[in-house]
């Protein structure tokens, strides 16, 4: 991971575990732990034990631990990779934390909370996740009984990760690398808790497949924090830079040791982190990376499992998917209403895969939706920002939360200031304002267009991007408009970022698709007629087919949903590929 220190403990496992379907229980000592649920499955899964679809706007969990023993000062840090909606937290019947989002992560000290003269302790956890509120970030949740459309069971509390970490009192809290080609340097931002007095930052990076040392100082702090340019050693030629840069084809990582040290040169804290050399651009009509066009050939992930929903069964599982995507012939995937688990990215970083990161969508436009979504938003980016792995931001899809763009100037002056808190974080990635249609401001012009035919997708887009007029003007692929309020889109680069939805699946009956093949052979016909005719436009700089597996009722997938390939993976590979 991107910060790592060697003294944690994980808390999945056995809860004991309550459902409040009313949210009546107004603390922990009312409720009637009834059951067990396994962590960190949500309750609507068969995995967790418990699987249960129905409605319920609440849930508890409880579990003793025993507590470290801590010496010298040092903190007992509480961390959950992800609780869906609202959290609220009890140590030892004391308030620890609360949390809204059910996508992010969060962390609380409860040092202080420990009980020395108990053998165990007790953490109580209420999710909070009221079914039918549209108003916030929930991705494809469904909020009617069963699954219809494209929505899906919902998700309800712990769905990720929890685990301890024993720290110092003064620790590196954060840390962030923003890669400069330009100059051949990293930018590091590290931030410090506790008291500082004489501490000092001591940084080693090294080429991490290489275990060659690249930079190596020490950094005084300012208000506790380091902010510092890492120049690398450069060759000043072609061989020597790309033997450091980070690709598909080359995931190369730079390894950092990071110590916090006193006067004495006495380690206070030390992690393990890591960054690459690599930057993004869209220029002109094509996408760049390390300076040079590439195409993107990216599926769309929604990244659910059939017996564990929106949790991985294992971190095993994460790394699978990452290989079958590039076994696939794509070499990135546009993530789908999901915040994905960071070990993905992790192994996205490692084994090289570009990720286009997409915040999960509200459904409705209210003082809610516009205080919750960049809140949960920015999280996202600050938990994010660092893996050289993620090429582009998503605020948007296809205006869900903001249904009434063309007319209603609140929301489109919404949309605009998320495109912009984006940009104003990060400077360094495009972002797509609003990924479908009804374009204001974007770094990429992305159309979602599911026309089965392809002979009709070459006619539609068999443009350059000098006489684009008329097809901004004219077509409506979902019936929408492409660009609105003068969107400019000269010297963009334009993708296809949704399209194909071909279903083959035995179950006829309750599966759907855009489009259905009846056999395999069918299946395989149409999907590499449309790959040619979509890879042979000029104007497109890069694709996302929809989609990686099968979800649920959708039988979009080139995969099933176990993962299994629906025809050989060499015969999807070859028209991907080319």
């Amino acid at each position: 991971m991107q910060l790592r220190r060697p003294q944690w403990t994980s808390l999945n496992g056995k809860w004991d575990f309550a459902i409040d379907a009313a949210a009546h229980w107004p603390s922990p000592r009312q409720v009637k732990f009834d059951r067990k649920i396994l962590v960190p499955f949500a309750p609507e899964t068969p995995a967790s034990g418990v699987n249960q679809t129905d409605f319920f706007d609440a849930v508890w969990y409880r579990r003793a631990f025993a507590a470290p023993r801590l010496t010298n000062g040092q903190r007992l840090i509480l961390h959950f990779g992800a609780v869906d909606h609202q959290a609220s937290v009890w140590v030892n019947d004391s308030l620890a934390a609360a949390h809204e989002g059910g996508y992010t992560p969060f962390c609380t000290d409860i040092t202080d909370l420990l009980d020395d003269a108990a053998r165990q302790q007790t953490i109580v956890v209420r999710a909070f996740d009221d079914t039918q509120d549209l108003s916030k970030p929930r991705g494809k949740q469904d909020w009617q009984r069963e699954p219809h459309s494209i929505w899906y069971y919902r998700t309800t509390g712990i769905w990720q990760t929890v685990w301890m970490e024993i720290v110092p009192q003064t620790r590196i809290e954060t840390l962030r690398w923003t890669p400069c080609l330009e100059r051949w340097s990293i930018d590091l931002q590290a931030q410090i808790a506790g008291p500082v007095d004489e501490a000092r930052l001591r940084l080693r990076v090294s080429f991490s497949s290489k275990q060659r040392t690249l930079a190596e100082d020490v950094y005084s702090l300012s208000d506790r924090e380091v902010a510092r340019t890492i120049t690398l050693p450069d060759g000043g030629i072609d061989d020597f830079r790309n033997d450091l840069l980070w690709s598909p084809s080359s995931p190369n990582l730079i390894a950092a040791q990071i110590d916090l040290i006193d006067e004495n040169d006495t380690i206070i804290d030390s992690v393990e982190s890591y960054t690459a050399m690599r930057s993004v651009a869209a220029e002109g009509d094509r996408f760049l990376l390390n300076g040079r066009p590439i195409e993107l050939r990216m599926v769309l992930d929604q990244g659910y499992w059939p017996d564990t929903g929106l949790t991985a069964p294992d971190d095993a599982a994460l790394r699978r998917d990452v290989e079958l995507v590039k076994q696939l012939g794509f070499n990135g995937v546009r993530m789908h209403q999901k915040i994905e688990d960071p070990r993905f990215l992790y192994w996205a970083d490692g084994l090289g895969l570009m990720v286009w990161e997409a915040m999960p969508s509200a459904y409705r436009f209210s003082p809610g939706t516009i205080r919750r979504l960049p809140n949960e938003w920015l999280a996202t980016m600050q938990r994010d920002v660092s893996h050289p792995c993620i090429i582009a931001w998503v605020p948007f899809n296809e205006s869900w939360g903001v249904p009434d763009l063309p007319h209603v100037a609140a929301q489109r002056d919404f949309l605009r200031s998320v495109y912009h808190l984006t940009k104003s974080f990060d400077p360094t990635r495009p972002v797509i304002g609003n990924d479908g249609w009804e374009m204001l401001t974007t770094d990429i012009v992305a159309i979602h267009d599911y026309d089965g035919s392809p002979d009709r997708i070459t006619r539609r887009y068999a443009r350059t991007s000098e006489n684009l007029a008329a097809l901004f003007a004219h077509e409506r692929p979902g019936h929408r408009q492409l660009l609105l309020d003068g969107c400019p889109y000269e010297n963009h680069p334009v993708m296809l970022t949704e399209f194909g939805g071909i279903a083959y699946h035995k179950d006829v009956k309750h599966t759907w698709g855009y489009r259905r093949a009846a056999t395999a052979k069918e299946f395989a016909t149409h999907y590499t007629k449309l790959l040619a005719a979509v890879r042979a436009l000029p104007l497109f700089a890069g694709f996302c087919y929809t989609q990686f597996t099968d979800t649920y009722q959708e039988a979009n997938g080139l995969l099933y949903m176990d993962r299994t390939p629906k025809i050989p993976i060499a015969q999807i590979a070859k028209p991907t590929a080319g």
